[in-house]
């Protein structure tokens, strides 16, 4: 190896330029790892709070506490890996009983403090409706309702995470005319969700061809007055019969199973929990789903929730937490978008650039008119050993 003492030639201006550049990236490359990290340990304090109001004490208790369950859990998970840009979600929650003046009150009240940037999953079609409009200036996301009528109002605070009703009962009359069975029967409540489903039903009848053999009523959502409409339908004997009730569903199926009637069963996805309830009754039952199945890991968001309702201590999946842990991820999602900082504005703004995002087997886009943001719907079926079978 030969060695030299020669002196090394000075650089040339170029050399020197470039040194210069080098420098400058590495003092504004330092300069933001130093504005990073303040921006971390600022944010790391910072507690992002969401409102959520629904029956936890009325007739929807078990559908109101599943969601809560299963956006707990989300949320429980999101904090464990950091949070939202290092801030931790805080989930505030209110019991409305299931009645549209008590939510809307808790929603205004949430609206009042202004730590609560957004809320999350109400529960109802009024207990909704009194809600969006209540706060226009707030991102409500997955409202625990697929009312038609809702989503035509011009309402640019509200994202839908679920499909319409609409939707489902379509997918339901297609399903019964698919295997030949066209004696169908509806029964609904005599209110506004019970009106938007009687127009989907006759609707959806229409596009198959099919006259329904049966409309019954109950006297409303909450009413647990079912045996007249569960009688009339027994004695008309239908091949289905759709259940067009939440959670006197359960009571219905009863009622009509006692009456002599042995239909088979469909209901929307709001009557899924309290036909599940039935036990041995519920066999054979069908319903539409407006979520992945929560008993499977076919979809990488099912195998997400199952994880972490687990870890945060639930041994109980339902359809109903599936629902609220997908309207958290929604939720989330916006928020990431919305930036270290997020405002209630930038909530708003964060979701609606959400466009195309598969969220592990679903898929939103709240770019479309109405916000909409996804239009999934399956069938389920109770078997003879009471699971749930897609």
């Amino acid at each position: 190896m030969s060695t030299s003492n020669a002196p090394c030639p000075p650089p040339s201006a170029p050399s020197l330029l470039r040194r210069r550049s080098v420098l400058q990236l590495a003092a504004a490359g330092a300069a933001a790892q130093v504005g990073l990290a303040a921006h971390a340990q600022g944010s790391a304090g910072r507690v992002i709070r969401i409102g959520t109001t629904f029956d936890n004490s009325g007739v929807e208790k078990a559908n109101g506490s599943g969601m809560f369950a299963g956006s707990s859990a989300f949320v429980a998970a999101l904090n464990k890996a950091g949070g939202i840009f290092g801030s931790k979600v805080e989930l505030v929650m209110k019991d409305d009983g299931f009645k549209p003046d008590v939510a809307k009150a808790n929603a205004l009240a949430f609206a009042a403090d202004p730590s609560v940037l957004a809320l999350l999953h109400p529960l109802g079609t009024r207990q909704s409706a009194e809600i969006i409009d209540a706060v226009p200036g707030m991102a409500v996301v997955g409202p625990n309702t697929g009312t038609v009528s809702l989503r035509k109002k011009a309402s640019p605070n509200v994202f839908w995470a679920r499909a319409n009703y609409d939707q489902e009962i379509d997918r339901l009359v297609r399903q019964a005319a698919s295997s030949g069975q066209k004696r169908v029967g509806l029964v609904h409540p005599k209110d506004p969700l019970g009106a938007s489903l009687l127009a989907g039903f006759q609707a959806a009848m229409a596009r198959q061809k099919l006259e329904p053999v049966i409309i019954a009523t109950t006297p409303g959502t909450v009413s647990l007055e079912v045996e007249p409409a569960a009688k009339q339908i027994a004695g008309v004997k239908p091949d289905i019969v759709i259940v067009g009730l939440a959670g006197t569903a359960g009571p219905f199926l009863k009622a009509l199973r006692a009456a002599g009637g042995n239909p088979m069963v469909y209901g929307i996805s709001i009557s899924a929990g309290s036909i599940f309830a039935m036990g041995e009754q519920a066999h054979g039952a069908g319903f539409s789903i407006a979520v992945p199945s929560p008993y499977s890991r076919r979809t990488a968001i099912a195998r997400r929730y199952q994880d972490d309702m687990r870890a945060a201590g639930h041994k109980d999946l339902s359809l109903a937490s599936i629902e609220g842990y997908i309207d958290a991820m929604v939720l989330a999602e916006g928020l990431r978008r919305a930036g270290p900082s997020p405002t209630r504005a930038a909530v708003m703004a964060g979701l609606e650039r959400i466009e195309d995002w598969d969220a592990g087997g679903l898929r939103f886009n709240f770019s479309r008119p109405g916000h909409e943001g996804c239009e999934y719907v399956d069938v389920g079926v109770v078997s003879a050993t009471g699971q749930l079978l897609t």
